[in-house]
């Protein structure tokens, strides 16, 4: 998720376009505005042809500041594409997608607060490079693909409209937000063998089959899969910590059908100035 902050000025701005888009009028703002930005998504448009105005993209909530699009939750919803182990029913991939964009972004606010202590190197090209290697392997739909291969890994992106340096930036930033929780939360948790041989042939196989492909050998998807089960352990225990962050800081859902949220939240003591 691209991160474009807003002042608390240009979110009580941000508020009342929203309200007026959602009585059926897209709204279009003056360049200089403070929500004067082009949509970056299908279907949005720049300037007009007087070069007076942009419509704005969909805006579903500011949480801290930092502005949520349609956009956003659209991106993530195809990042679902590499993510062959989270499959949320259709009908509500769109919220869960939502959701998980809330939590990374106040995650990743935490992490990059100056105040934070908890200070750790950046992934290093190689760690990000061989995560990677480890997903094309155990992606399903990869095997038709021949995602082992350069030109299979490319052609599988193309197909499902990423580029390399998206899937490098995404998978950095996993491994940040990954190396920050197991810092915070993840000491004495175990995920035992047993736990392991069973996600493999519950979960796993049946995906495969699925996809009616031979499913890679156990040995060598063991350490993803033991990172998935660890990370669902951690997973428990980062919920209270951004049930906490929600509560202290300023999450403004705007449209309703991604859930219901008070405008009077941004002049909470965690609100961004």
């Amino acid at each position: 998720m691209l991160m474009r902050h807003i002042s608390r000025t240009g979110l009580l701005s941000l508020t009342l376009i929203y309200a007026c888009s959602v009585q059926g009028e897209t709204q279009a703002v003056q360049p200089g505005s403070p929500t004067a930005q082009p949509a970056a998504t299908p279907g949005a448009q720049g300037p007009d042809a007087s070069g007076q105005a942009v419509v704005l993209d969909h805006v579903i909530g500011v949480i801290n500041g930092d502005v949520l699009l349609e956009s956003d939750v659209q991106s993530e919803m195809r990042f679902a594409a590499l993510q062959p182990y989270s499959n949320p029913a259709r009908e509500t991939a769109r919220m869960v997608a939502a959701e998980r964009l809330v939590n990374r972004t106040l995650i990743l606010q935490q992490m990059d607060d100056p105040q934070q202590q908890l200070k750790l190197p950046p992934p290093t090209d190689e760690q990000v490079q061989a995560r990677i290697t480890e997903l094309r392997k155990a992606i399903p739909e990869c095997k038709r693909y021949k995602c082992e291969t350069t030109e299979g890994w490319h052609d599988f992106l193309e197909v499902h409209g990423f580029t390399e340096q998206q899937v490098e930036d995404r998978w950095r930033q996993r491994l940040r937000i990954l190396q920050f929780t197991e810092a915070r939360f993840r000491s004495g948790i175990r995920v035992p063998r047993a736990e392991i041989e069973a996600y493999y042939r519950d979960d796993l196989l049946p995906q495969f089959a699925k996809e009616k492909v031979t499913p890679p050998p156990l040995e060598t998807i063991e350490s993803r899969i033991e990172e998935i089960l660890l990370q669902q352990k951690v997973n428990v225990m980062l919920q209270d910590w951004v049930k906490s962050l929600r509560d202290q800081g300023n999450v403004l859902i705007l449209d309703p059908s991604y859930g219901e949220s008070n405008p009077s939240d941004i002049d909470k003591p965690g609100g961004s100035e």
